[in-house]
Order: C-alpha cells, then structure tokens, then sequence
C-alpha cells in the first residue's frame, strides 16, 4: 500500500504535523491495514456534514478510549479545498492519526481521477496489497457505523487469498470487488446499495472549485 505514496510525502495531522518522507515511515503508518482514501474539501456543504461521521467513525475503531486495541485502519485526506487555509481550517478539528499531502503536491487531483471520484464527499477503501474494496463507502459509513469495518475486514481476507464468489450474470456487474461478496454474506436490500444518500449533483463540486 505504500507503494501508492513512494517518493511522496504524507503530513500526519498533529500539532508538529510531522512528516513520512522515507519509505520506511510510509511502510510502518500504511501496510498491513486497510486503507481510506477520503476525498472532500471544506467548503462543500456535504463534507461538512460528513465530516463528524468520519470523524466519529475513525475515533471510534483506533482510539484507546474506545478499544483496547487500535483497528488496522489509515485514513488519508485527499484535500479538493481551493486553498491551503481551507485545508488547515478543515482538518483543523479531525483526528491526529489522520494523514493527508501537502497541499502543493499535484497527486491531490491525480487520486481522484485514477479511483473515479465524481463527487464529494468520497471514502475510498483499499485492501493491504491497494485492491479497491469499494469505490464510496461514505454512505455505508453513515448507516453502519464502526460495524462495517469488520465487513471490510473479512472481504479483504477473502481477496487477499484471491477467492472471489461466483459470479451471478443475472446481477450487473459489481461497483467494486467486494460487491458480490457483500450482496451474499452480508444481503445489503438492493434498495439500499444503489441509493445515494446525499443526492447527486448540487454544489459540491462548484463550491469546492471542480473535481480533478
């Protein structure tokens, strides 16, 4: 997984935001867990909404508070903010595990286009080896909470192992790989999967001057 950030830098979000410029310390922040590639800016009315449930989310499966043992999770912000203060200001109350790139470093725009973002905000979820397990688990987050961690878990062993569930040709075809493993254990209403919670279109993308 660090290979997706090899030769970039990463910023942890503390208050020394201490930079993970060696691969080394790339390696040690980024493999062997699941990683969330959230994408989203802080003029977008949606983000800002989200942002709490994220935050919640996270806190939730690595702080100590809240279990005797961190969740193998990363979180990586993929700022879309106009400005490097829009930036500051956004991640200003989240989580200090949280990582994020600088705000000059091109790779911002560069992510988005290469997992398909069309609309914020985004969570992008990676297996260990930088598999997609899914393409927007924003909603999902919002509906289950922590408890969709352990979904994730499971269907990355499972893809790890390269096992994946037959294929059904009456189905369309999967969002993600992980989508015919979570239409059978997990029997997610077809209603649900395909709705969209927050709706889309409507600003976010004006506000937070254009995706990608």
């Amino acid at each position: 997984m660090a290979s997706l950030f090899s030769g970039r830098v990463l910023i942890r979000n503390n208050s020394d935001q201490d930079e993970l410029d060696t691969e080394a310390e790339l390696s040690r922040r980024l493999e062997n867990r699941l990683v969330l590639l959230f994408f989203g800016a802080g003029t977008c009315p949606r983000c800002q909404a989200f942002a709490p449930v994220l935050r919640d989310f996270f806190v939730r499966l690595t702080d100590e508070f809240y279990v005797l043992r961190a969740a193998q999770l990363a979180l990586v912000y993929v700022s879309q903010d106009r400005t490097e203060e829009q930036q500051d200001l956004f991640l200003r109350d989240m989580p200090k595990k949280w990582l994020f790139l600088p705000f000059e470093d091109d790779l911002r725009r560069e992510l988005g286009r290469r997992f398909s973002v069309e609309r914020l905000p985004a969570v992008v979820v990676l297996t260990p080896s930088g598999d997609v397990l899914t393409r927007d688990a924003a909603d999902e987050i919002e509906r289950l909470g922590p408890a969709c961690f352990a979904n994730w878990r499971e269907a990355a062993d499972v893809l790890e192992r390269s096992f994946l569930q037959p294929e059904d040709l009456d189905e369309p075809a999967p969002r993600s790989l992980t989508e015919p493993l979570r239409r059978r254990r997990y029997r997610v209403p077809r209603a649900a999967r395909g709705a969209r919670g927050r709706g889309a279109g409507g600003g976010a993308e004006d506000e937070a001057g254009g995706l990608f």
